[in-house]
């Protein structure tokens, strides 16, 4: 599927069939790769990195091969149109790439199973996809991809509910309409964006669009997929070359990185994200994974799986913001090209009584520094041993703001990264951090849920690595450790999974009840196995300080037990507030 060859000339279609959404990937896959170095030079817009172009065709591959992988239970082009947009989505890179996998998502949603597209089923998919690719955006801009798309799909639909001397508009009247209209809406997109009329060039994605869509013509056609020639803009200014490459200094120099990953969370835990991370940052998007439904067959429910991409300069708040709401992981960070070293710009300053003399640390203290709630003695042993600074949380009440700020301010350290090991702390451990940066510092929550988050953090903490880096590691590590905690119920209640009555033991997952009984030992066992269900390579125990004796041995028996391969650990916490706490990596 990888070349021109696939596409031998023949009558136009009628109909987008399986074989058409299979011709349609390869060739646009071809066309791309062909274009990628002029798209790549036209990229001026909201970075000048160059990797338009690479970015929409590795998401254009990784959708192919998404098809490719589901060839043999695929049926129709419904079926296809799914896996390509599902496997981009997942795939996608960047900016342009996850606009272009929602572009793809909107084809699907509109197809019918077991039914062709015919014009106006692929041009509603076409106006389908602008919309989503729009949505997903948190700030549109216009002369961007988003208005190319939305040109071609206007176009689309008005060329499909039209009606010539011949009789109706048939699907090759649609499909050019729609590549006429994004060849024309690129050409003023230069007049649209100050950046894209400062360098005398059209938008970069938009430019990538017009070659999928070009692709999807020529495929409706029946012919092989021509090589295309740059489009130039509206009115480029006089210069002496006529090349169409971008100068390569950086136009927007306020984010230094691009930050990707995938996050579990609800959609209503999304929607609060997204406004979290525009106020921190730029192009934001954020896309649905879950498979594109298809009419006909079963919906898909909205799955709990995003992906989020986003511009900041400070790595561990981007971070920060998804595992505030959900379970982060596989985050990737790239520095933008030509971006400046966010450490060499001076961080902001807010002169007032308390401001003065109240830096994080000074120039000649330790690189990075790590500071973690610690619930009980045997616990802040631990973190101790590690070089970790400690802030006392074993009382009945959460440490204060002012607790936690003095202990950063102790380390003497420009960069702290701060452990809260409580769902309770994060709030003031955020607190504590915003103020913090606010004297000098850079201070990066990872806002573990529970202790053994924190140690699975410690674990991979290297103060020689660059900060952003250290952060990512540790909140890979942690986002990658389940917890279960045993708790003793106070009163009556009801939970997830029944009533529970003072004295009752409760175990929980993750912070939610899964297990009520009356034995500690019963439970915490059912916990363990309900770890070992979905994998643990590593097993940590913490005991608490009001468990019964010998507790952590007869659960560590129990998991040796069930899964011999399962490396295990038995701590004493001196926690009061569980009497049993495990860890599972």
């Amino acid at each position: 599927m990888a070349g021109v060859d696939v596409l031998d000339a023949g009558a136009a279609l009628d109909a987008l069939d399986l074989d058409a959404v299979r011709r349609w990937a390869a060739a646009a896959t071809t066309a791309l790769a062909a274009h990628r170095g002029e798209i790549d030079a036209l990229n001026v817009f909201p970075v000048a990195d160059g990797d338009t172009g690479s970015n929409l065709l590795a998401t254009l591959r990784a959708g192919v091969a998404a098809l490719a992988a589901t060839a043999d239970t695929t049926e129709d082009s419904a079926g296809a149109l799914a896996a390509l947009a599902a496997g981009a989505a997942r795939g996608a890179t960047g900016n342009s790439g996850f606009i272009l996998s929602q572009f793809l998502r909107g084809t699907a949603e509109t197809a019918r199973a077991g039914q062709p597209g015919d014009a106006a089923t692929v041009a509603a998919g076409l106006a389908r996809g602008a919309e989503l690719a729009r949505s997903a955006v948190v700030t549109p801009v216009e002369g961007t991809m988003l208005t190319v798309a939305r040109a071609a799909a206007d176009a689309a639909l008005a060329a499909a509910t039209s009606e010539g001397a011949a009789g109706p508009a048939t699907l090759r009247d649609t499909v050019d309409a729609a590549a006429a209209a994004a060849r024309s809406a690129l050409g003023h997109t230069t007049a649209q964006l100050p950046r894209l009329a400062e360098h005398g060039v059209v938008d970069a994605g938009g430019r990538g669009l017009v070659v999928v869509l070009d692709a999807l013509a020529t495929v409706v056609a029946g012919g092989p997929v021509p090589t295309s020639t740059p489009i130039p803009a509206a009115a480029p200014p006089a210069r002496a070359s006529g090349r169409h490459r971008a100068p390569r200094e950086p136009v927007d120099p306020r984010f230094a990185f691009e930050v990707q990953y995938l996050l579990r969370a609800t959609a209503d835990d999304v929607a609060e994200l997204r406004d979290g991370l525009a106020a921190i940052g730029d192009s934001v998007v954020v896309v649905a994974l879950d498979a594109p439904a298809v009419a006909g067959r079963t919906p898909a429910r909205p799955g709990p799986e995003w992906k989020v991409h986003v511009h900041v300069n400070d790595v561990g708040l981007a971070i920060e913001a998804g595992l505030g709401v959900g379970e982060v992981r596989e985050i990737e960070v790239e520095t933008l090209a030509d971006a400046p070293d966010p450490s060499a710009r001076p961080h902001p300053r807010v002169e007032d009584e308390t401001s003065h003399d109240q830096s994080v640390g000074t120039e000649g203290g330790v690189g990075t520094a790590v500071v973690a709630v610690a619930p009980g003695a045997g616990l802040a042993h631990l973190f101790d041993a590690e070089g970790v600074h400690t802030v006392d949380g074993g009382t009945a009440t959460p440490p204060s703001a002012a607790d936690v700020l003095a202990t950063i301010r102790a380390t003497g350290a420009r960069e702290v990264v701060l452990l809260p090991n409580a769902s309770v702390v994060t709030g003031v451990a955020e607190a504590a951090a915003r103020e913090a940066r606010r004297a000098g510092g850079r201070v990066a929550v990872v806002p573990t849920r529970s202790p053994v988050q924190g140690l699975a953090a410690v674990a991979v903490h290297d103060a020689n690595r660059p900060f952003d880096d250290d952060v990512v590691a540790m909140a890979e590590a942690a986002a990658a450790t389940r917890f279960a905690e045993i708790a003793i119920a106070t009163e009556e209640a009801l939970t997830a999974v029944g009533v529970c009555q003072p004295g009752d033991t409760l175990g929980l997952i993750d912070g939610e009840v899964v297990e009520v009984g009356r034995g500690l030992l019963a439970v915490a066992f059912g916990l363990v196995d309900r770890l070992l269900g979905v994998g643990a390579e590593l097993m940590t125990i913490v005991v608490g300080a009001t468990a019964p004796p010998r507790a952590g041995e007869l659960v560590e028996a129990h998991v040796r037990g069930r899964a011999p391969w399962t490396d295990v650990t038995v701590v004493a916490g001196g926690q009061h507030d569980h009497p049993l706490v495990i860890g599972a990596e």
